[in-house]
């Protein structure tokens, strides 16, 4: 019995351009919504070939990708670069373009400029920004702009030093409420979605019952209407180190270690390239060349 999966490929068909009014519907019907990071072609292409719904071109490259400490460090540049990549490769999941630390931040114009500028120059469908309701004026402008935002709450990677490290939020009533009311005002600001990242299963199931537009978890359990995960993380190609959220569908890094070893070993010995990865001249072209080094003195 095979045991190949299909991919949209296979039936092309059936597969339309993932909106914001689908994930919605989703949710309406309840339908889970899938969600994946990509931050180049290929593996925005394999991401969309799967038939995930979503694609975040999120910050969390400049720790997975880029070597950095924390999401800190990355910059508009950074992400339109990246997120440029992304378009090229996926072609029906709905793309998401993360806006980076102090690129919204400053003032509300000064996020609403950035956020058209992912949609404009980078091809995504929509930008994620962080926050709760000291977002609420910006996600509203961006919205009025004419570009869906989606939020997130939580733990918010850009607030790491505010919230004195990578913690599960809202595990107090105090804090759960104010979660609680986040969500509502950023939904009230016109977010088409929510990313719960790092809280507490039942106050993730609370705040998705409570909300019209769905949820995104991430630490956040089944209690969401969907599910995003760092594909790093997924399939095992960062490993400075895993969070407890992430369940690994693979090992990534492993296999880029054996090939590489492998790869050493054989040129050092002279088994690669061989004979079949080579490239070759006719023999009276290699006589000609022989003749003309002979007559010119080369």
């Amino acid at each position: 019995m095979s045991t190949t999966l299909p991919t949209v490929k296979d039936n092309p068909i059936t597969r339309k351009k993932v909106t914001t009014s689908t994930l919605r519907a989703k949710k309406q019907h309840g339908e889970i919504i899938t969600m994946l990071t990509a931050y180049d072609y290929p593996t925005a292409l394999a991401v969309d070939e799967a038939g995930i719904d979503t694609i975040l071109v999120g910050d969390s490259l400049g720790m997975v990708v880029l070597g950095y400490e924390n999401t800190l460090p990355v910059t508009m540049e950074d992400m339109l670069h990246h997120c440029k990549a992304v378009a090229r490769g996926a072609q029906y999941a709905l793309l998401i373009g993360d806006m980076p630390f102090m690129s919204y931040q400053v003032s509300v114009e000064q996020a609403v400029g950035n956020a058209g500028r992912f949609l404009q120059e980078a091809n995504m469908d929509a930008i994620k920004l962080e926050g709760g309701r000291e977002r609420a004026d910006a996600v509203q402008k961006i919205v009025e702009a004419g570009i869906p935002v989606q939020g997130h709450i939580g733990l918010t990677p850009q607030s790491v030093n505010q919230l004195g490290g990578f913690r599960t939020q809202g595990r107090d009533a105090e804090a759960a409420f104010r979660l609680v009311q986040d969500a509502l005002i950023l939904q009230d600001a016109g977010c088409f979605s929510l990313v719960l990242e790092a809280v507490p299963a039942r106050l993730a199931r609370l705040i998705s019952e409570r909300l019209e537009i769905p949820t995104i978890g991430i630490g956040a359990s089944k209690g969401c209407d969907g599910q995003v995960l760092v594909t790093h993380d997924l399939v095992g190609q960062f490993d400075r180190f895993t969070p407890k959220f992430v369940k690994q569908y693979a090992n990534v890094h492993s296999e880029m270690l054996r090939a590489f070893g492998e790869y050493k070993e054989e040129v050092e010995a002279q088994t690669f390239p061989a004979e079949e990865h080579s490239f070759f001249m006719p023999d009276e072209e290699w006589d000609a060349l022989q003749s003309l080094l002979a007559d010119n003195r080369i």
